[in-house]
């Protein structure tokens, strides 16, 4: 059975975990798998956008203990270089909108590639846990970059040290996630979403997505160079023009993401 499921529907590509049995727990063929994935879609033109989930009850409960503290598996080091950063490095460096739909517990490494998505959205049930202070070990996959700039570092402390458990609902109340989602409502509200994200202008959303990324390195006088290399880009795409003559025609965009 294949850990990674891959499915391609009106220009969103579904990804999801599917280790079920262990809570979405990442071992090296999930890992890999995934990275596979996330290459495919980026030499894809027809995706639009992206959603990365977790079949079963849960989203991702992180590396699987059983195979890192194997004899002979890929220790720590391998697991954390060749597996995790590869992942979060892939998610955001992606030319697409990447939706992370967190359906069930999210802990350890599961939380934190949660969070390198560009937006997250979760079940109110849904729980994030920073669990590695449990074991001894510090928050890996992009954890202590995004957590602190998404919750403050106080905050983003807190949560790694203690090991607190994060319910959907108080996620979004400490902006850790974008939108908490009642439990029936979730998968059409998903659906729904990643919709009409994938209906908008594709290019101008990738644009967007990696001048905010650039902020967090960048002075103003920096950034402002990078929203006009940005802008002209942007404007030379067949959305824009779309976009101004279906304004100026009070009528609805139909972007095509070229």
């Amino acid at each position: 059975m294949s850990e990674i499921q891959f499915q391609l529907k009106e220009g969103v590509a579904w990804i999801a975990f599917n280790r079920p049995e262990v809570y979405n727990a990442f071992n090296r063929s999930m890992a890999l798998q995934l990275q596979e994935a996330l290459q495919s879609v980026a030499e894809n033109p027809a995706v639009r956008a992206v959603v990365l989930t977790g079949n079963g009850k849960a989203f991702c409960a992180g590396q699987d203990l059983a195979e890192a503290i194997h004899p002979e598996g890929p220790g720590l080091q391998e697991i954390v270089d060749k597996h995790y950063n590869p992942i979060v490095l892939a998610i955001t460096q992606l030319n697409r909108p990447v939706i992370a739909a967190v359906n069930g517990v999210a802990a350890g490494a599961g939380a934190n590639i949660a969070l390198a998505c560009d937006i997250v959205l979760a079940k109110e049930s849904a729980s994030f846990i920073q669990a590695f202070s449990k074991i001894g070990l510090i928050p890996d996959s992009g954890g202590t970059y995004f957590l602190p700039r998404l919750v403050g570092q106080q905050k983003a402390l807190g949560l790694m040290m203690t090991g607190e458990k994060v319910s959907g609902k108080d996620a979004e109340a400490m902006n850790m996630i974008y939108k908490a989602v009642a439990d029936d409502a979730f998968e059409q509200y998903v659906s729904d979403f990643v919709h009409n994200i994938a209906s908008m202008p594709t290019k101008g959303l990738a644009l967007t997505k990696h001048a905010v990324h650039k902020a967090w390195s960048q002075n103003l006088e920096q950034q402002l160079a990078t929203e006009l290399e940005s802008q002209v880009v942007a404007g030379k795409t067949e959305d824009f023009s779309e976009g101004v003559s279906a304004f100026l025609e009070k009528r609805k965009p139909n972007f095509s993401g070229k």
